[in-house]
């Protein structure tokens, strides 16, 4: 199983919307079978697996990150793949909570007489989809707050000058964490200011088979963002979430932003902030696992008071900006230390120079 969840992070950047699963084929004690996931409408991990044993697959034990689809969906059912095959046993780390598989993969697979076992390295198996299962579970995708700041917690000069506050090594991580995200969420704002791209630019991701960018959202209830701006010229799909209002307020620019590329996903309501939530909702219904959030201090403390925040990666620079530079994050309300928003630490590591803490809210969400 161990290697079947490494075999499984073969597809950490190219399953989305699919969860990433491992599968290994084992008879009479030898490795007949293996293969991973990798891209979505494409073969799943049993089937390569299967294809490669060949013959041998016939009496031999499976062992399967995921329970095996019973589905027909852009592929055919997995556990009848297992099944025609003639394997013995299977053995499954990790039950799938999509409400179409959910145990039916493992009573199909009982039915035809195969022996199932599962709980095998459950946990390990469950780190490899944590966006996935949280999307299953809760209806919403899994959200990481990505925010970068000097050693005094600032993030941009007061004149907005930004870049860089941090070295290579970890914008390099960042690339990582984007291509492993199935979508980008940045305000209004950080487009103004920056003209972000919010794209995977690191070649040998955007080189690896089956990638594709992830989708860039924009958070713009006014419809401030320029027809010109250059995340509308990138490859892939930006969506610009806004308001009823301005829409009717401003139909020029509206159908301008859709010429440029733009999807407009219109909530109702006036020009006030957008319900967060709802954009969360709307993107897991659109497949998202897991959403990374690159922000300014206003909506990266939004998404944070709002319990929306799963964890947060802060990336802290040996420098100081000093008094007058930005601040990292806006949380009003907070006028007590009882008021603090307390986070439990997951990790600390160097990359290169700086210092990269991954931290999970407690008590939020």
């Amino acid at each position: 199983m161990a290697l079947a969840i490494r075999l499984a992070r073969q597809g950490w950047y190219t399953t989305r919307p699919n969860p990433r699963v491992g599968c290994v084929l084992v008879r009479d004690g030898q490795l007949v079978g293996q293969g991973a996931h990798l891209k979505a409408g494409e073969a799943h991990a049993e089937v390569h697996a299967l294809r490669q044993a060949g013959a041998l697959a016939q009496g031999a034990d499976a062992y399967v990150t995921l329970e095996p689809c019973s589905h027909h969906g852009r592929t055919p059912p997995c556990a009848d793949a297992l099944i025609a095959a003639g394997v013995r046993r299977v053995c499954i780390a990790q039950l799938d909570s999509n409400p179409l598989v959910a145990g039916r993969g493992v009573q199909k697979l009982r039915d035809a007489g195969i022996e199932v076992a599962h709980g095998l390295l459950e946990a390990d198996a469950r780190a490899l989809n944590p966006g996935f299962f949280r999307r299953m579970e809760t209806g919403l995708p899994r959200v990481t707050l990505k925010l970068a700041m000097s050693l005094d917690g600032r993030t941009a000069m007061a004149s907005g000058e930004s870049q860089w506050i941090t070295g290579a090594e970890a914008r390099q991580d960042v690339q990582r964490l984007r291509a492993a995200s199935c979508a980008i969420i940045t305000g209004a704002d950080s487009v103004l200011v920056d003209d972000s791209r919010l794209t995977v630019r690191d070649k040998q991701l955007t080189g690896l088979y089956g990638f594709s960018q992830p989708l860039r959202v924009i958070t713009d209830s006014r419809l401030r963002v320029p027809a010109a701006a250059a995340i509308f010229r990138q490859p892939g799909t930006t969506l610009l979430a806004t308001r009823e209002a301005s829409v009717g307020a401003r139909p020029q620019q509206a159908e301008q932003l859709r010429q440029a590329g733009a999807e407009l996903l219109v909530q109702p309501g006036a020009a006030s902030p957008l319900n967060l939530q709802r954009l969360l909702s709307d993107l897991a219904e659109r497949g998202c696992n897991e959403v990374l959030v690159e922000a300014g201090a206003s909506l990266a403390g939004a998404f944070l008071q709002a319990g929306l925040v799963q964890e947060l990666r802060i990336y802290m620079a040996p420098m100081l900006l000093g008094d007058t530079a930005r601040g990292l994050l806006q949380l009003p309300g907070l006028e007590r230390l009882a008021d603090a928003i307390h986070l439990k630490v997951l990790d600390i590591r160097a990359l290169g120079q700086d210092w990269r803490f991954i931290l999970e809210p407690q008590g939020l969400s």
